[in-house]
């Protein structure tokens, strides 16, 4: 069953910035609307969500609802849909570094073992790539546990609302 979040509204333009005065279609939403809708949701799981939003009947619209509704619903997926692709991103760079660390660190391993000759140019490499493969591995270990879960409160809140996409109503006051 859906958690509700009901939020009481002035008018449409609420839930709207002040400074966009497009079309409610392509209308930036406000950052005050989304603060509220955060704040309301970080208590609620991801089960579901119903968003329902409360203005006063004199000032209601069925098709200026039904044009709300879509810009929230594209607003929430298109959010949800790019956090997901930035934390998939962060994690497969971490991968790519820690790969790439690896190798480094094999090569320079097989510098000094492999030829037991003093070379001016393998003494380089091996003091450039042992370094570079500890820092590509930590470093790629870092994105794949830290920065990848600096995304997860934003993912999380933006799940949310595009699973609720479907359950978005208004109400009279």
């Amino acid at each position: 069953m859906p958690q509700e979040i009901s939020l009481k509204l002035g008018h449409y333009d609420d839930i709207f910035s002040d400074f966009d005065m497009r079309e409610y279609s392509k209308r930036a939403l406000s950052v005050d609307f989304i603060s509220e809708i955060r704040r309301a949701s970080l208590d609620k799981s991801n089960d579901g969500i119903e968003l329902i939003l409360c203005v006063p009947e004199s000032g209601r619209s069925a098709r200026d609802e039904a044009v709300i509704g879509e810009r929230l619903a594209g607003h929430f997926e298109k959010h949800y849909r790019l956090l997901l692709k930035d934390k998939r991103k962060t994690i497969g760079q971490g991968v790519l570094m820690i790969i790439l660390g690896v190798i480094s660190m094999v090569v320079a391993t097989l510098i000094l073992f492999g030829d037991q000759e003093k070379n001016l140019l393998k003494s380089f490499l091996v003091v450039f790539l042992e370094p570079a493969g500890w820092f590509l591995l930590w470093d790629g270990a870092e994105q794949i546990l830290f920065s990848s879960r600096q995304i997860n409160p934003e993912l999380t809140f933006y799940r949310k609302m595009f699973a609720s996409r479907g359950n978005i109503r208004f109400k009279s006051y």
